[in-house]
């Protein structure tokens, strides 16, 4: 007999498979959206501000010479900027430059057009309370990852 986590596993599983919401509202141009793994980045660096490679590594769980290879091609891209440590550390940091925050915010945006065609017939209260069931979600995950996203 099947319980409720078998049930979030069947809809996380299919949720997995939409995760791309290019797919909902795909009206941005062929090329300008960002890679997944792009937007992850970008979005974490905007949210925590200027982070080292050992950082970003903590902070994703991966291997330095993978964040190596993506923070070099953000930079070529010109969506980072690598700095001396705004605190003075030894270690040299990243952060969005102004076209990698206005890539971020267009991709961002993107993902809440989507998001509003999807739940376009639902109650406010009902995005709400996802939202926190969600958030709720992710927490654990993070309690047990002991990877928090920072939240503002």
């Amino acid at each position: 007999m099947a319980g409720p986590t078998h049930e979030v596993a069947l809809e996380f599983l299919v949720f997995a498979r939409h995760r791309d919401l290019n797919q909902v509202d795909d009206r941005r141009p062929e090329g300008s959206q960002l890679e997944r793994s792009a937007y992850i980045l970008l979005s974490r660096v905007a949210a925590q501000g200027p982070m080292s490679i050992g950082q970003l590594s903590d902070a994703f769980g991966l291997d330095v010479s993978t964040l190596n290879r993506q923070t070099a091609a953000l930079t070529s891209a010109g969506l980072l900027d690598r700095i001396p440590d705004p605190d003075g550390g030894i270690a040299r940091k990243f952060r969005l430059t102004e076209e990698g925050r206005r890539r971020l915010d267009d991709e961002r945006e993107a993902h809440v057009r989507a998001l509003d065609l999807v739940m376009a017939d639902w109650p406010e209260e009902d995005i709400a309370t996802f939202a926190a069931y969600l958030r709720r979600f992710n927490t654990g995950i993070e309690r047990i990852d002991g990877r928090p996203w920072p939240r503002g």
